[in-house]
């Protein structure tokens, strides 16, 4: 099914995509209620299962060891259950103490370059549609702690066993290789001790209006949209690799394929400081493409889904997985958590919190074809010290001190940017 609409620009555009890619999905699928019903009971059940997890061991997060990685230990129903909840945490990818000297090494990289000063303010509106405030994020790219971790062994070995919980090979084609991912540089958190945030409402990054409206996407979601939801597996990364989401402007973008978003702890982190949650049901997805073909739901509207924007999870619309948000665990500088590109997940709200609250966010995007295109860009900004394509082009960078170049990367960084 193609709606012919593979750009956006006029919100009248918008309303008439939206109306059309509904009357044919409703067609497509039949009877929209009846898959409604199964694909909600099936995350209910779900959500329910993590929550009991939660409650026997403290939390619904999968936890393994970067040691067990790196020695092959994880066993085949870790793995499993990874995949089931979508999320895992990764404890020690890095020593406690080499992440806390990152983040002494990032403070007085951004005093040495006076960025108290010359800092302008938030230089994007991607969160602007969500029911809550920005974290405290610094567009700082290229500092010499950033490419440590990103282009370190222990990641690099950690991505490689994100990768391979996916299906990479099916259809007769190999979509993406899993054993080299890019560096895909994104920004850090610094939240100070003592900050009052009202977090960051739930959503899922990687496209949102795209999910209905472009071809890629429906081949995605093909077994959803054909009213076949056993045989959906959000871990066949089938067409995902062929995906491109719409330009936004100078909003925030992610022109890569990411298996894995994720971000690696600098500081310690206790439960109840405004911790990252997520809803760990990676079928969730399908509760989120059918909900707007319901009845209630306006023709013209997506259930708050804007064009550039993140795709929003809300009480409104969506309060069986609203109430299944699970915090991560209490973490140590050092730790990693990750979670499959399709997982909700938010930023409880946190009032007087109590130590640092500092990370360095690192995806796991293995090679492939859009990927290769993304590391070429992400090359070519590295050399410049520029802000990478994906983010607005705020570079401040540029002339800054003591700033990674690329005659500084390893045999893992050169081959993530495809220089060998």
């Amino acid at each position: 099914m193609n709606t012919g609409y593979t750009s956006i620009h006029h919100p009248e555009d918008v309303k008439q995509a939206v109306r059309l890619v509904k009357k044919a999905l409703r067609e497509q699928i039949g009877d929209v209620e009846r898959l409604f019903d199964q694909v909600k009971a099936k995350i209910v059940s779900e959500i329910s299962a993590a929550r009991a997890e939660e409650q026997q061991r403290g939390s619904a997060w999968p936890e393994v060891s970067q040691s067990d990685i790196a020695s092959g230990k994880i066993s085949e129903e870790v793995r499993d259950h990874i995949r089931r909840r979508g999320c895992v945490v990764v404890r020690q990818t890095f020593n406690r103490q080499q992440a806390l000297q990152w983040d002494r090494s990032l403070l007085d990289y951004l005093d040495e370059n006076d960025f108290d000063r010359v800092y302008k303010g938030p230089g994007d509106n991607f969160f602007g549609n969500l029911e809550a405030s920005r974290p405290e994020i610094y567009p700082v790219y290229w500092s010499p702690a950033q490419m440590a971790a990103r282009q370190s062994d222990a990641m690099a070995q950690t991505q490689t066993f994100l990768n391979r919980l996916w299906k990479f090979e099916s259809e007769g084609e190999r979509w993406f290789e899993p054993d080299v991912s890019i560096i895909y540089p994104d920004r850090i958190r610094r939240r100070l001790p003592g900050t009052t945030s009202s977090g960051l409402g739930a959503h899922t990054d990687s496209g949102a209006l795209e999910r209905w409206l472009l071809p890629a996407y429906q081949n995605v979601f093909r077994h959803i949209f054909a009213n076949r939801f056993d045989q959906y597996d959000p871990w066949d990364a089938a067409w995902r690799t062929r995906v491109n989401e719409y330009e936004a402007g100078t909003t925030t973008k992610c022109s890569a394929f990411r298996t894995f978003q994720g971000w690696t702890a600098l500081s310690d982190m206790q439960p109840g400081q405004g911790l990252l949650h997520v809803v760990p049901v990676p079928e969730a997805m399908a509760y989120m493409l059918l909900r707007p073909l319901l009845k209630d739901v306006p023709e013209d509207e997506l259930c708050g889904v804007s064009p550039g924007k993140v795709l929003p999870v809300s009480e409104k619309w969506h309060p069986e997985l609203i109430q299944g948000l699970c915090s991560i665990p209490e973490l140590q500088a050092g730790d990693s958590v990750w979670w499959h590109c399709d997982v909700i997940h938010a930023v409880a709200p946190v009032e007087n919190q109590q130590g640092w609250g500092n990370v360095m966010y690192i995806p796991a995007a293995p090679w492939c074809d859009k990927n290769a295109v993304c590391a070429a860009n992400v090359a070519r900004a590295l050399a410049a010290g520029a802000s990478p394509n994906d983010f607005p082009r705020e570079d401040y960078e540029l002339t800054w001190k003591n700033r990674f170049t690329p005659d500084m990367l390893n045999a893992n960084g050169r081959r993530s940017l495809g220089m060998e």
